[in-house]
Formats: structure tokens, C-alpha cells, sequence
């Protein structure tokens, strides 16, 4: 079983010369993607879940695909009407809405997928098309940044036509009121696509704040080894170029500002994980996943694992602390355990009637306890590990759900994620090259990935709340160059009472621009003032 849809990491993942076809549970195959030199658009074919066509492999290979000449080669219908020979944007625009309506089947014989699943679809390939290559920290080239800017308009239109009946006061021409019903954008979409375009420009405006850095540089993965240093690359991203820093690492300023930029792309990132949580978690879970599971949740879990659960005293951190986690795979098949058990035992107490073949004689107290514990568990693996795969559940419940407005959604908060997770990696390289270049005895050092901070080590798993995690958006200082960084004034009254906090709430004192009157430090006070701005250790 190979997975449809991957988090964070899979838009790292190169795409030269390479098929990737995508399968759930045995079906046939859903997704195909044919992929030749380079990231450009012409280079790839896309099919996606149950079109209908001619495929080059398994021995069936048709005509062009024996013979890539360009004669023989296949003409676009679209090689008209632009500049250079190039598809317009309307010719591109038909061309997108046509492969929606169709539902990916090009035959037109009504085989295709849902308009939700075609529209999801289409949102994961511009995005993987898109960021599929954004190995280094520095801004997209302006070509990218238009086209992703006018495809993901041309997608999320869709949504301006998903409307709901409202109650609306009108008034007559004598003066009267009276209540008629008109129509919203729904409420749902209403909230979270500005919130989630919000977001989407913060990203890429982080990736612009690279432009002027000049203290680290990349080394190609083909360069010699003395090339590469003690930071080469370790880990299973062996097509990442290398980070490569001064002899010294990073000036102080540099580093700080890095944390910066870290601490701000990681609230995005858990502000577009929560948002994608609660669009996951309202969709339905599909009757062919239920179908699929074992009757308890000892069965699903294991032996073992349920021992674990069921204890008299529970800790959740001591229980993942003695689980083996030590790959991406048992991590996942993890996740889709718990999973499970969640579903079983919230059927079971829907069920507690008996009758049903769900009922079981374990306590209805119990059950909930149980089912308690294993969303604890959820929660703290969703946290500790931001780029696993999607699970078992929620392929299943994107493939089957049939709300266009839902998709959308749940696929816009992924990409964004992935995004996002995909810059904070390489912000964390080059700390990582920074900290070798230091102390040399750091490079065999694991490379981890976070969302817990020190507030969260309490013992206490606080669930992301989409609400609390976009107003924290709003109070987070403006994103800035590292220029602006060096050229910050600090206001010394309100530094009084919060010196050596350690806090990034100190970061509202700072202003970009000085107030009449303020006081101009040195360089050297600027350093030891930062000084307090330590991006939380634990997300290191």
C-alpha cells in the first residue's frame, strides 16, 4: 500500500525522473503522476484517481510513450492564443475547470471522481508542482509566486459560490421592516479561507526575508565530500544541498534572527495543523473504513498496547517513551492503531444499548476513560511529529467525502502545513550547520522536529484550537529581513520590569521604527538587549 497524500516532508522529495502512483486499501490505482526533467508544467502528466486513460506501463504502453521524438510527440490544444506560443491564462483556466467537471475522466464516459475529490486533487499537484523544490531558504522566483497566486484564485473561487440562507432585515419604501432570508458565503468557508490566505501569504512573505541574508550558502548534493564539511546531510533527505556557514557559525545577530523566523513559521504551522484538524474531524468517517476494522480495540491495538492504556495509573509521555518510534513507519502505523481504538470505542458508546454486534461488556465509564487516554496519545504524537504521513482515517475520509467546501479546506490547510513545515526544516539545517561549525561534536546530533515549547511540558496536552492559534497571529510582531532586525529600537522603560525573561512576548517592546526621542543603541547593546530572545528550547 503506497500512501496517497503526504505531509511535510513529501514536498521535499525530488521529482526528477521519477513515477509515483497511489493506492488505498487494494484498490486500483488512484493517483498517477509521470514526471520528466526539471519542475515545469509541460514536463508532467497528471491523472488522478480512476481516470480512465491510457497508461505507459504495465507492458501497454501506447504510441507516444514509446516514442518521445518530437514528431511523434503530443500536441497540445493549448498552443495557441499566448505569447511565445504559450497557453493564456484563460486557455489554462478552461483547461483546469474542465478537468474538474469531468471529474479527471478525459474520456467523458462519467468515470471520474467527485467534484470534491477532483477539486482536492487539484489543489495537492499545483502545490506539490509549485513548492516541490523549495530545498533552499530564498524567496520563490516571481514566476512561481504568480502562478501559484492565479491558480490557487482560479480553485478557491469555488467557494464564493457555496452559500447558505442567512435572516436579513429590509426595509420598505414605508418605512417597514421585515425579515427575508439571502445568502452567505458559508460559515465555515466564510472564517477560515481569508484565515487561511492570511497564512498563505505569511509563508511566502518568510521566504522573501532570505533575500539579503548572506551568511550562509548551499553546496550542491553532487559536490566533492571537503566540499560538504561536517555539515553534510545524514538522514534520509539525501537530495538536499548542503547548509555551509562561516568557520565560526553564524554572527549572534544572524542566529537570533533565525530563531525568529523559526518561532514565527512554527505559529503558522500549528495555526494551519489546527485548522485542518477541525475540518478532518467533522468530515464523516466513511462506511467502507468502518467496515474494515476489527470489532474491539484490543484487537486493533495489540496486546500490549492495551495493557499500556488500560492501566490503573496513566501517563501518556511514559507510555510513548516506551513505545519504539525510531522510523516514519512506526510512528504512522501508531497513529492508525490509535486511531481505530478512537472509532471502536466511540461506536461502542453510541452502542450501549447491547444490541448492536459493537456492544461489549466493558463498562461504559471504562470505555470512555480508555477513549480519553488514546486522544491524549493522539494529540502529543500529531505534536511531536508535525511531518508523518497522513493515517489510515483521514486518506479515507478525504477520498470518500462529498462536500466540495470541506475539501477544500482540509487541502488548503494541508498544503500550507506542508509548507510550512518544509521552511522550518531548513531554517533547522542551517542551525544545525551552525552548531557543528561551533562544536564539531554536534553533527552526529539527530535532526528533530517539534510543535512542543515549555509550556507544554507540564504534563498537561492542550489540543490546537484554530481560534487561539490565528490570535496568536495577530499579536506575533511583523516578520522582518535581517536588515530590519539589526535595525531595531528598544524602548528601555518598558524593558524595567521583563529583563532576562526569555520570553518572545518581549519582541512588542521592539519597534521597527524609533519614536521621537528614543534612544539609539550601539551594535554591542543591540546584542546583549537580544539577549532575552531565546526561541524556546525545546523546539530545538
Amino acid at each position: 500500500m503506497v500512501r496517497l497524500l503526504k505531509r511535510g516532508p513529501s514536498l521535499d522529495k525530488p521529482t526528477q525522473g521519477r513515477e509515483r502512483m497511489c493506492e488505498i486499501s487494494g484498490r486500483p490505482a488512484q493517483s498517477l503522476i509521470l514526471e520528466g526533467a526539471g519542475g515545469n508544467e509541460e514536463n508532467k502528466i497528471f491523472r488522478s484517481h480512476g481516470a480512465n486513460m491510457g497508461c505507459p506501463i504495465d507492458g501497454q504502453q501506447i504510441g507516444w510513450a514509446l516514442d518521445r521524438s518530437p514528431s511523434n510527440a503530443p500536441k497540445s490544444r493549448l498552443g495557441k492564443g499566448g505569447r511565445d506560443g504559450m497557453p493564456s491564462d484563460m486557455e489554462l483556466m478552461k483547461e483546469r475547470f474542465a478537468k474538474l467537471l469531468l471529474g479527471e475522466d478525459m474520456s467523458g464516459g462519467g468515470k471520474g471522481v467527485s467534484s470534491a475529490l477532483a477539486l482536492s486533487n487539484a489543489i495537492t499537484n499545483l502545490a506539490a508542482s509549485v513548492f516541490g523544490e523549495q530545498w533552499r531558504l530564498e524567496p520563490m522566483s516571481a514566476e512561481r509566486k504568480a502562478r501559484w497566486h492565479r491558480e490557487i484564485d482560479w480553485l478557491l473561487s469555488v467557494t464564493d459560490h457555496i452559500v447558505e440562507f442567512v435572516p436579513s432585515q429590509q426595509t420598505s419604501k414605508d418605512g417597514s421592516h421585515m425579515e427575508i432570508m439571502v445568502t452567505q458565503q458559508r460559515k465555515d468557508l466564510l472564517m477560515n479561507i481569508p484565515a487561511l490566505r492570511k497564512l498563505d501569504a505569511m509563508l511566502i512573505g518568510y521566504l522573501d526575508n532570505f533575500k539579503d541574508q548572506k551568511e550562509f550558502w548551499y553546496v550542491s548534493r553532487d559536490a566533492d565530500e571537503s566540499e560538504k564539511g561536517n555539515a553534510k546531510r545524514k538522514d534520509d533527505k539525501w537530495w538536499l544541498p548542503t547548509v555551509k556557514v562561516p568557520p565560526d557559525g553564524l554572527s549572534e545577530v544572524s542566529k537570533r534572527w533565525l530563531l525568529f523566523q523559526k518561532d514565527s513559521v512554527n505559529q503558522v504551522l500549528k495555526a494551519a495543523m489546527a485548522i485542518n484538524a477541525q475540518v478532518l474531524m467533522e468530515m464523516e468517517v466513511p462506511e467502507v473504513y468502518i467496515e474494515s476494522l476489527p470489532k474491539n480495540g484490543r484487537s486493533s491495538l495489540g496486546d500490549a498496547i492495551y495493557k499500556s492504556i488500560t492501566v490503573e495509573v496513566f501517563d501518556p509521555e511514559e507510555f510513548l517513551a516506551s513505545m519504539d518510534l525510531s522510523t516514519e513507519h512506526k510512528v504512522l502505523d501508531l497513529k492508525n492503531r490509535i486511531e481505530a481504538s478512537i472509532i471502536i470505542w466511540k461506536r461502542k458508546m453510541h452502542n450501549k444499548d447491547g444490541k448492536s454486534s459493537w456492544g461489549s461488556a466493558v463498562s461504559l465509564e471504562k470505555r470512555e476513560q480508555f477513549e480519553e487516554r488514546a486522544e491524549t496519545i493522539l494529540h502529543l504524537i500529531k505534536q511531536r511529529f508535525p511531518g508523518i504521513p497522513q493515517s489510515a482515517l483521514d486518506i479515507s475520509k478525504i477520498q470518500y467525502n462529498r462536500d466540495v467546501g470541506q475539501s477544500i479546506l482540509e487541502c488548503y490547510s494541508r498544503v500550507l502545513e506542508s509548507l510550512a513545515f518544509t521552511v522550518m526544516s531548513r531554517i533547522e539545517d542551517v542551525l544545525y550547520a551552525d552548531s557543528v561549525a561551533r562544536d564539531p561534536s554536534h553533527k552526529d546530533s539527530n535532526r528533530k522536529h517539534t510543535l512542543l515549547s515549555d509550556s507544554d511540558t507540564t504534563g498537561t496536552v492542550k489540543k490546537l484550537d484554530p481560534k487561539e492559534e490565528l490570535e496568536k497571529l495577530k499579536e506575533a510582531p511583523t516578520s522582518m529581513t535581517l536588515s530590519d532586525f539589526m535595525g531595531w529600537h528598544f524602548d528601555p522603560d518598558a524593558e524595567a520590569g521583563n529583563k532576562d525573561s526569555g520570553n518572545l512576548n518581549n519582541l512588542e517592546k521592539l519597534k521597527k521604527h524609533p519614536t521621537i526621542g528614543a534612544k539609539k543603541f550601539s551594535y554591542i547593546e543591540k546584542l546583549e538587549i537580544l539577549g532575552g530572545l531565546r526561541s524556546p528550547t525545546a523546539r530545538h
